[in-house]
């Protein structure tokens, strides 16, 4: 088995283990997009692992996060990352230590792209570990999520672009897509980021208003889909989409989740539509 088979395969392992509910829509993709887009979500998740850490200094934080968006600006130095990490080695999981490999499974054409991206990411999130995550109004909620999800949008429209010439997205739906996405995984957490003294709610805001912002996003989220025509990209889109909507529906009735079997369902159901 060549190097780039096994360094794919462990990638989708790592995958796996990291996102069970992204793993499943990114297997509708071809094969070369497949893997563009794992690449991109490891890289992204690499360094979503840092903002998150629960045992990090925040100031740690905030030097690993600039440093990794520094050095996704030029060319990346895989022996210069693994120096910045060495230290935390025992506090980082898999999927942030091998942040160059990630890297290393990216087409050479759109590298360039998914470093910009993610070194945009990075920069975003070291400031708002610096402000501690302190959300006093909407745009404040906007511009976080902009920065850990719509983001992700973003380079997924040009991931599309690249892989399709024909396919044109609009920005705006494609942020929104990825803020929507936030926003459930943001109503999902909310005990546990208040338990570590982070709360995602404007001044004013109650949950309720939280759950209008997701639903606004989601349903601009679902436009964008529509100026999608290719069957793997749609239903990679569609899935997250629908598995979102669901879980708001759950929440409402006081349900923290949706179950495997809801999951199941709705991918099948999505298929035979599609």
């Amino acid at each position: 088995m060549s190097e780039a088979v096994l360094l794919q395969r462990e990638a989708m392992d790592v995958l796996k283990q990291t996102s069970r509910t992204f793993f499943i829509p990114i297997n509708f993709l071809e094969p070369t997009l497949r893997k563009t887009v794992a690449s991109a979500y490891l890289c992204m998740r690499a360094i979503d692992e840092i903002e998150d850490h629960p045992d990090m200094e925040a100031e740690t934080k905030r030097q690993l996060l600039t440093a990794i968006s520094e050095s996704m600006k030029t060319s990346f130095d895989a022996d210069k990352y693994r120096a910045l990490i060495q230290p935390y080695q025992n506090l980082l999981p898999i999927v942030t230590q091998r942040l160059a490999d990630w890297i290393l499974l990216c087409p050479p054409d759109v590298v360039e792209k998914v470093k910009a991206s993610t070194a945009d990411m990075a920069e975003g999130m070291a400031k708002w570990v610096v402000k501690d995550w302190r959300i006093r109004t909407k745009e404040d909620l906007d511009d976080y999520t902009y920065y850990v999800a719509g983001l992700v949008g973003c380079m997924l429209s040009d991931l599309w672009k690249w892989h399709d010439h024909n396919i044109e997205t609009d920005r705006e739906k494609a942020i929104a897509f990825g803020r929507g996405l936030q926003a459930v995984n943001i109503l999902r957490n909310q005990e546990e980021d208040w338990e570590r003294g982070v709360r995602f709610l404007p001044d004013g805001w109650e949950r309720e208003d939280l759950f209008l912002y997701a639903k606004q996003n989601l349903a601009m989220g679902s436009e964008y889909v529509k100026d999608i025509n290719n069957r793997g990209i749609t239903m990679f889109c569609k899935v997250p989409l629908a598995l979102a909507s669901s879980t708001l529906k759950a929440m409402k009735i006081g349900r923290e989740k949706i179950t495997r079997k809801e999951v199941e369902s709705i991918v099948a159901e999505l298929e035979n539509q599609n």
